[in-house]
């Protein structure tokens, strides 16, 4: 499918704004993300074994968030140029790919972790809560599934549009008539934030109401669980909130015309800094993994009591490793 379209609307430069902020922001949260979702990785495969559902989903979720930082590398060396891609046509494909992949991914396995503690404490004697760790990994199939078709045409693409000898590599391209593609890949992405937004809320507000007419014995779990969802909504709408905001504000400016190019060009701007907190959400996602399973929070502090003691483990000639350091 030839998605390439050189008739944009208003004319396509280098957003210098962006380049400026968003590289060193990314940076760092290329830098704080990737050992955190190591270490979740490693305390996952190392100390979780066998594999409980909800484990299942949020192994899941820590794959999703390597999609981003794999790509994100490429991203930040882009921005640094300027805004000018390198790397050729089909590796934009593949990276805005494997970007959109962890956006969709994130936001579908975050919602199932919601909805896994909502009929646990709603519906605590559902079929749902007695499903396999196999049964949970076929759901997870499922929605990796879903998520690589509805994405599919940023692989099936040519994104790359050339402008005063910059190559940019976006899949927000302004666009004057957007190829179906990619008005699929704006449906998506509007749809499944929209959509995950109002499961997240009705989670929160029925578990919120089963906590206040509970016995105050009963109370704890209840109280757990509205934690857990809440800091699911607030990651969420942290991390994805700006960009739906600033990407609706861009198709409004659309409508008005070329007489205003200016505030369309800088809420472009905008967006792509928008952006810069959806990338947040592969920092924040351990966050919930803490507050989800008590056997995770149990088993890194038994890992860096390992590892304390490994460096506090005498050498042969007497002295401690730490000491030798």
């Amino acid at each position: 499918m030839a998605c390439k379209d050189t008739d944009t609307h208003c004319n396509l430069t280098a957003q210098t704004l962006v380049a400026a902020i968003l590289p060193p922001v990314l940076i760092v949260e290329l830098l704080v993300g990737l050992p955190g979702n190591v270490l979740a990785l490693w305390v996952f495969c190392r100390h979780l074994r066998p594999w409980r559902p909800t484990v299942v989903f949020l192994l899941n979720l820590v794959l999703a968030d390597f999609f981003l930082l794999v790509s994100l590398p490429f991203r930040i060396d882009t921005l640094l140029r300027g805004e000018n891609w390198v790397f050729g046509d089909i590796w934009c494909r593949i990276n805005l790919f494997m970007l959109a992949i962890n956006r969709s991914a994130s936001i579908g396995f975050m919602t199932i972790v919601a909805l896994d503690r909502y009929f646990k404490v709603v519906h605590p004697y559902n079929a749902v809560n007695f499903i396999t760790s196999q049964q949970a990994a076929g759901i997870a199939c499922f929605v990796w599934i879903v998520v690589v078709l509805l994405r599919f045409p940023l692989l099936n693409c040519n994104l790359l549009i050339t402008r005063n000898n910059n190559s940019f590599c976006r899949s927000f391209n302004p666009y004057t008539n957007p190829p179906t593609a990619i008005k699929l890949h704006y449906a998506v992405y509007l749809c499944e934030f929209f959509l995950s937004l109002m499961v997240l809320l009705f989670c929160s507000l029925r578990i919120y109401c089963i906590l206040r007419r509970r016995q105050p014995e009963k109370k704890k779990t209840t109280r757990q669980a509205i934690r857990i969802v809440l800091v699911i909504v607030g990651i969420f709408i942290l991390c994805f909130l700006p960009g739906v905001a600033t990407g609706l504000s861009a198709l409004y400016l659309k409508t008005l015309g070329k007489d205003y190019c200016e505030g369309f060009r800088f809420n472009g701007q905008l967006f792509v800094l928008a952006i810069g907190f959806t990338y947040l959400n592969s920092v924040l996602d351990p966050l919930i993994y803490g507050f989800c399973s008590s056997m995770f929070r149990d088993a890194v502090k038994i890992a860096i009591t390992q590892f304390r003691l490994l460096k506090l483990k005498p050498s042969p000639n007497g002295r401690t490793c730490a000491s030798d350091s």
